[in-house]
């Protein structure tokens, strides 16, 4: 009687640890803290005091760059991005959309207004672009939105 009664409670504690996980998903700054490639990215969302925010209520999505693409800038320039907060700001506000778009949903000539104020136009031909970069993985789901991970870094104009 024991022994079933402990197998019936371990397949109820499985069958109900999906839906108990979903209900405790990281947040987007936890998420990409997790992915272990975005550490440039974290450290310029904390230099320019976007953490808390990106922390918060949301949704949002955010075209990440992973660490590789900050490294392909030219030498200096996330050194120097770190020391202008406000261009800093302007370039990371660039990276995320209001509302959690998933990719399913992106059109081709599609256009979205960023956070920063200026708008992103999405190319959906075989793979996915926000403006120049590339959509290597879509869809990481947060509690708070979505990451798309991208090949390069977006500048705003």
């Amino acid at each position: 009687m024991l022994r079933k009664t402990l197998a019936t409670t371990s397949l109820i504690a499985l069958i109900g640890a999906p839906a108990l996980a979903d209900s405790h998903q990281a947040d987007i700054v936890d998420t990409a803290i997790e992915a272990g490639q975005f550490e440039t990215l974290i450290a310029a969302v904390q230099a320019a005091g976007l953490e808390e925010t990106l922390r918060g209520e949301g949704p949002f999505t955010v075209f990440a760059p992973t660490d590789d693409a900050f490294a392909a800038l030219p030498e200096g320039t996330v050194e120097a991005l770190l020391e202008d907060i406000p261009t800093l700001t302007s370039i990371l506000t660039y990276h995320v959309v209001p509302g959690a778009v998933l990719s399913g949903a992106l059109t081709d000539g599609m256009v979205a207004e960023t956070v920063q104020g200026q708008s992103v136009t999405f190319t959906v031909r075989g793979t996915v672009q926000v403006d120049s970069a590339t959509v290597v993985t879509p869809d990481i789901e947060a509690s708070n939105g979505v990451i798309h991970v991208i090949d390069s870094v977006l500048m705003p104009e």
